[in-house]
């Protein structure tokens, strides 16, 4: 009884977040994710209520038993690493540039996301005037124009001048953010940083060093802690990918 209580509980939990996610707008549909998993602590649920798992072989419980808990270290380890390096950045003075990763743009500006990404490096810059900043993003279907263009308009607006904003329009993901930024700079002997959200820091920083910018310096914005669980759970997605493509390294 215990175990079917429990998983009602994660069910709903997941479901109901997984609607608040869709009803914020998050420019993803990543919700999707947290219905599925809804559904799936449901389906649980009916069967410990039907003593399913009693009725398995024993082997069967072990393998699947193995499996979950394997799958489970996989996670645990790799949003710790994510945690531990985004969450704990310390600013790096004068680098010589910033690349701004891209995140999805509205009618009415950046989303809430990048604008965090976007003032982090706007206070950077006012403290290190000689730093130049290129900011990364093609134009998605559901997007008034590249995210590259919108950042640089925020940026402007912000006091920020235009001789110190690059721009690149044609990156769709993260190592293309990096890899078309990389034109811009000399990746050998600039110092460049990173600007993304706290849980995106180890992803980026990861796969600029892996593209072969030699000096990687990750700046961490923040981001909103009502996201932060979709952000995080979605980001471990992110990380798996990348180094199974071989973008990044798994250290």
């Amino acid at each position: 009884m215990k175990w079917q209580i429990l998983w009602s509980i994660i069910a709903a939990a997941c479901i109901l977040y997984g609607c608040l996610i869709w009803g914020l707008r998050s420019g993803t549909s990543f919700f999707a994710v947290w219905l599925v998993l809804g559904g799936i602590f449901f389906l649980m649920t009916a069967a410990a209520r039907l003593e399913l798992w009693q009725k398995l072989p024993a082997g069967g419980r072990t393998a699947i038993v193995i499996l979950a808990v394997c799958c489970a270290a996989v996670f645990i380890i790799t949003e710790v690493r994510i945690a531990a390096v985004g969450f704990r950045t310390s600013e790096e003075e004068d680098l010589d540039y910033l690349i701004v990763l891209g995140a999805q743009i509205r009618e009415d500006g950046p989303s809430v996301v990048l604008r965090y990404r976007l003032d982090t490096a706007c206070s950077y810059m006012e403290k290190n005037p000689r730093t130049v900043c290129i900011v990364s993003g093609g134009q998605g279907w559901n997007e008034p124009c590249s995210e590259a263009e919108g950042m640089r308009r925020y940026l402007l607006e912000k006091g920020i001048p235009e001789e110190r904003i690059l721009a690149e329009t044609e990156s769709r993901n993260t190592l293309e953010n990096i890899q078309n930024s990389m034109t811009m700079l000399d990746p050998e002997e600039d110092r460049v940083g990173i600007v993304t959200n706290n849980f995106h820091i180890y992803r980026g920083c990861a796969i600029a060093e892996k593209a072969g910018i030699r000096n990687v310096y990750g700046i961490a914005a923040p981001s909103k802690i009502l996201y932060l669980p979709n952000n995080m759970f979605r980001e471990f997605f992110g990380v798996v990918k990348d180094i199974l493509r071989g973008n990044m390294s798994v250290v």
